[in-house]
């Protein structure tokens, strides 16, 4: 299955996701807690896919996506988003975004959306 690393600045964001992605079939391979840290944990790991919130201390989910995405074309990206973030999403889907999920957490879609990410060929 594929690789995961979770790029959250809430432990218990991060918490939930890592049991429904693990539930799901995936292997989470690392944690951020913001988006430097994620982007350089990105270098590092390599993984399949990155879930990235865009809101975050030190430098937000859509910088780093950018970051990724430059080191990375092919990379796949899942932003992390509350309800109303409208203006957000657009940006982070023109700087490469692959999907969105949106907070608080419905298991069932999380996984429908990681396993659908997955299976896409670049």
């Amino acid at each position: 299955m594929a690789t995961v690393l979770m790029v959250d600045d809430s432990r218990t964001s991060r918490k939930i996701l890592r049991a429904t992605l693990e539930r799901g079939g995936f292997t989470v391979v690392g944690e951020a807690a913001n988006g430097e840290d994620g982007y350089l944990k990105y270098k590092e790991l390599r993984p399949d896919i990155v879930t990235m919130d865009i809101t975050m201390p030190t430098m937000d989910g859509i910088e780093s996506l950018s970051l990724i995405k430059k080191e990375d074309k092919d990379a796949k990206v899942i932003m992390i988003t509350a309800a109303g973030q409208k203006e957000k999403m657009v940006e982070a889907l023109k700087r490469g975004a692959e999907e969105f999920i949106i907070k608080p957490f419905d298991e069932e879609e999380v996984i429908e959306t990681l396993n659908r990410v997955a299976e896409r060929e670049f």
